[in-house]
This record gives C-alpha cells, structure tokens and sequence, in this order.
C-alpha cells in the first residue's frame, strides 16, 4: 500500500468537504489537521461542539490515526470527553485499512446530537418535576394544616399565653371583689335569669278574691253617679 498517496488523496478530500472550518496544524514529519464538530442548536446559543485532533502514523491506514479531542469548559460540564473518545476509537477498529476519518468525523457529529437530545431531554424532566413540585407546594399552602381537637387545644393555650390571656383573667380574679353592683350584674347571667323566671312562674303571685265579695253590697245612688264632683267615700250631706 502506497501510504503516502492515500494520506494525501485523504488530505485534499477532507479540504473539499471541510472547506474553511479544516486546518491543517502540521504536514512534517506526519500531517496533522483538526476538524470541528458541533451539535444542532449549537449556532442558536447551546449545544455541543469540540475540536477531532488527528495525527497520520507512518502506516496510516493500516495503523490508526491519532486522534485528540479539544474541549472548552462548558463542553467538560456537560459531557465526559472519554466517551466520545471510546466511541470514536471503536469506529476506526472498525474501519482499520481504509482511509477513514470522514467517517470518524461523522460518528463523533452524531454522537454530540444523540447526547445533546439527551441532555435537553434530561433538562426538560427535571423542568416539569421542578414545576410540579411546585404547584403541589402551593396547593399544601391553601390546604393548609388539618385542625384536630387536639391541635386546636394546643393552638388556644399557646395563643392565649401570646395574647396574656391567663395573667388578664388572674388579674381579673383579685379585682373581682372591687366590681359595682352593676358590673357584677352584667358578668353574673343568672341574675337576668331568675327575673325571667319570676317572670314565668305564672303561680308566684296569688290574689285574694275574697277582698272583692263586698262590692255587690254597696249601695250607690243615682244621684252621685250623676254627680260630677262626686267623690267615693265621702258623704253628700256635706254639701
């Protein structure tokens, strides 16, 4: 195998198919060139891209060409450079004896999409989880917490102790000898309610009817009905 001539019909190949992006690094002792690759989206803003790095070896393609990967740091956050590295490498074991980094080129092209569709995907998950946790925290806010009659009792004593309730009523408890009548009337309900009761017991009060047997008895003229300046109980001979 003529290695130099494969090398260099690689070379001018790539040069067509890589115009403007391909560089050339080094042509002696061996050539050395690099080609970008870059995910879709990358030109929006986001995505993957990187630098392939490769060497010729003497034998090349009976040999495997060097290969290198430039990353920055936003690449190294979000990928393991190594795998796309042992991926590339079992490319070309599989195409040893043919000139082949067109096809490497490739391999690692689609290698950055398949894991930038990974990596939006992951990212979108972990939006919609976020969003429902969310939403899930803010329907528990309106809920509110379940009230139990235990938790209630709880909630009173601790409020009652914040409002100084307890030390109002013991205050309240020493001064209550000083209270008027009145006030002592208003706070003691059963005052109202034994006047109510009085009230309603309809046999509480009994008349005596034989005060009134008498009346039929008494004897009333005419004359002092008809009497205008007659007075009960005073005699009309007085006149």
């Amino acid at each position: 195998m003529d290695y130099h001539y494969e090398q260099t019909s690689e070379i001018e190949a790539l040069d067509s198919i890589y115009y403007g992006d391909m560089q050339i690094l080094q042509t002696e002792p061996m050539h050395k060139f690099s080609i970008p690759i870059k995910s879709e989206g990358y030109d929006d803003g986001e995505g993957l891209a990187c630098q392939l790095v490769f060497t010729y070896t003497p034998k090349y393609p009976e040999e495997l060409p060097i290969v290198e990967i430039n990353t920055d740091e936003s690449f190294d956050e979000l990928v393991d450079k190594n795998e796309l590295y042992k991926h590339l490498m079992e490319q070309a074991q599989e195409n040893l004896d043919m000139v082949m980094v067109f096809t490497l080129v490739s391999a690692g092209q689609e290698w950055l999409n398949e894991k930038w569709d990974s990596i939006k995907k992951d990212r979108e998950e972990k939006s919609l989880a976020k969003k429902k946790a969310d939403e899930e925290a803010e329907m528990k806010r309106f809920e509110g917490t379940r009230v139990t009659v235990e938790s209630f009792l709880a909630w009173r004593k601790q409020f009652e102790i914040d409002m100084g309730i307890p030390a109002k009523r013991e205050k309240e408890g020493k001064d209550k000898t000083k209270l008027t009548g009145k006030e002592l009337f208003l706070r003691d309900t059963t005052l109202n309610e034994s006047d109510l009761k009085f009230l309603d017991d309809g046999d509480a009060v009994k008349v005596d009817e034989s005060l009134f047997q008498d009346l039929d008895d008494l004897e009333l003229s005419d004359d002092d009905e008809d009497d205008e300046d007659y007075v009960p109980g005073q005699s009309s001979d007085s006149d």
